[in-house]
């Protein structure tokens, strides 16, 4: 009946909103069921109903406890990211100094340097009251999780996946990752991987027997 009514107003020309219409059939539906069950049901129905409603508010007030502490540990997130390409201009401005020709070992230089890490240890300092702290690279195993290997080295008398230089510094900020560090790792040369190799496989031998 109500669907022919919507279709005889369609064509008469004006508007009929679908949605509400909808809904006050579902109300209406629901109206009529109530009427047919006993007063425990009824009861027992409004005992869901409010379960409902309370376990959706916990759940509301919860995302917004959520999303409240998130802004508040990492409200400067952004800003503390942009903030290290200061600290990269720092090293770059002190190592493309050191490789002057002009500069070397002058007394001007060491003054300079020194001035360049006055300011990159403050910065650090500053960095370190707010959560953000380097991540430790150099002779650490190499973590996908906070390293990006850019380079592999031969080196022998290290691990293989060792860091061995860092190209970039990284940082975390509490628990999350600022930036990763980009970094150098360490590979045996191909005759000390295929001795390994062998080792392994007499290791492997032995231990079936």
């Amino acid at each position: 009946m109500e669907k022919e009514q919507i279709k005889k107003d369609n064509e008469d020309g004006s508007d009929v909103d679908v949605k509400n219409v909808n809904e006050k059939s579902d109300e209406a539906i629901n109206e009529e069921a109530d009427k047919n069950l006993s007063p425990d049901e009824k009861i027992k129905n409004l005992e869901d109903k409010v379960t409902r409603i309370y376990a959706e508010m916990e759940n509301q007030r919860r995302r917004y406890e959520k999303e409240k502490d998130d802004a508040f540990d990492y409200g400067g997130f952004s800003f503390a990211r942009e903030s290290l390409n200061l600290i990269d201009n720092l090293e770059r401005s002190k190592t493309s100094l050191e490789n002057d020709d002009k500069l070397k070992n002058t007394e001007a230089l060491k003054k300079i340097v020194d001035h360049l890490n006055i300011i990159n240890k403050d910065m650090l300092s500053i960095l370190k009251k707010n959560n953000i702290e380097p991540i430790k690279s150099i002779n650490e195993k190499l973590d996908p999780n906070l390293h990006q290997a850019m380079m592999e080295v031969e080196d022998d008398e290290k691990d293989a996946g060792t860091i061995v230089q860092e190209i970039q510094k990284g940082f975390m900020m509490k628990d999350r990752l600022l930036r990763p560090s980009l970094v150098c790792v360490s590979k045996k040369t191909q005759k000390a991987a295929e001795t390994t190799k062998k080792t392994d496989k007499i290791k492997e031998n032995a231990g079936k027997n």
